[in-house]
């Protein structure tokens, strides 16, 4: 049972006996607009509204929470998802795979309503069929091969949705390096043995000397690159997994240096 429920009435999803609604899940509206603000600005006035990404985590634990693109927000002149977002059309696409992995990584359940998966160009109708003919476009098969390979990141690893209401099943690497609008954090599995580190660039400015502070001296292996040819990116060759360096960086003792391509998301896999 789940409630589409937008105010701040506490323990929707809390037990009757304790004074609860006895939800299963509630709609996260909040998470919802602030990540729809973010994401249609322009990448340059990104940085002074880093906190609108992170701001969800400091209230997560208190319900169980989705995390909803729902089908309100593709009608009546808001334009579909693909549209929403800044730049030409391009940029877009890239816009909206990085939006999408920090949507999937994120703590909470997952609701993305049809057609915004390949990026339907239209605002949703109930009188017709979704654009399925846009999928002989490349950067739309391109799109949707994307979000297909997070659902399978997401289905293939229990750290992504197994521990997804409180702090146990996430941490932080870096929030607030806002001045490059780059987002680094970890899910974690129950039993420690099975992480992803998440790295997210939201602006088209490439990296070339990026470093990120990781939990341990280990070795991480790349599961997931956007930049990856299968997802209309370049293609350059990178390392399949890099070994982590006693060097500090975001408060880290460990680091690793990873070259982070604009619009990049490089996905982590390490034990």
């Amino acid at each position: 049972m789940i409630a589409e429920e937008s105010t701040a009435w506490p323990m929707v999803t809390g037990p009757a006996e304790n004074g609860g609604l006895n939800f299963s899940y509630k709609w996260n509206m909040g998470w919802m607009h602030d990540f729809l603000d973010y994401m249609k600005l322009d990448p340059y006035f990104r940085k002074g509204n880093h906190n609108k990404m992170t701001f969800a985590m400091s209230y997560n634990s208190s319900e169980r929470y989705i995390l909803v693109l729902s089908h309100d927000e593709v009608v009546h002149l808001k334009c579909s998802m693909l549209n929403k977002m800044p730049g030409l059309e391009d940029e877009k696409f890239k816009n909206l795979m990085v939006g999408y992995a920090f949507m999937l990584g994120h703590q909470g359940k997952k609701l993305l309503f049809m057609g915004q998966d390949f990026g339907q160009s239209r605002e949703w109708s109930e009188e017709r069929e979704l654009d399925w003919y846009l999928l002989e476009d490349p950067r739309h098969k391109h799109l949707q091969d994307f979000v297909k390979a997070l659902l399978h990141l997401y289905k293939k690893n229990p750290c992504m949705y197994e521990n997804d209401h409180d702090w146990g099943g996430f941490e932080w690497i870096n929030a607030n390096d806002a001045d490059r609008s780059i987002f680094s954090f970890v899910r974690k599995s129950k039993d420690g043995k099975n992480n992803l580190l998440f790295v997210c660039n939201f602006t088209p400015v490439a990296r070339e000397d990026y470093r990120v502070g990781v939990p341990k001296a280990s070795t991480y292996k790349l599961v997931l690159n956007s930049d990856d040819a299968a997802f209309g990116g370049s293609g350059e060759k990178r390392p399949a997994s890099i070994k982590a360096e006693h060097s500090e960086c975001d408060g880290r003792e460990y680091s690793i240096a990873y070259p982070l391509p604009g619009y990049g998301v490089a996905v982590f896999s390490y034990k």
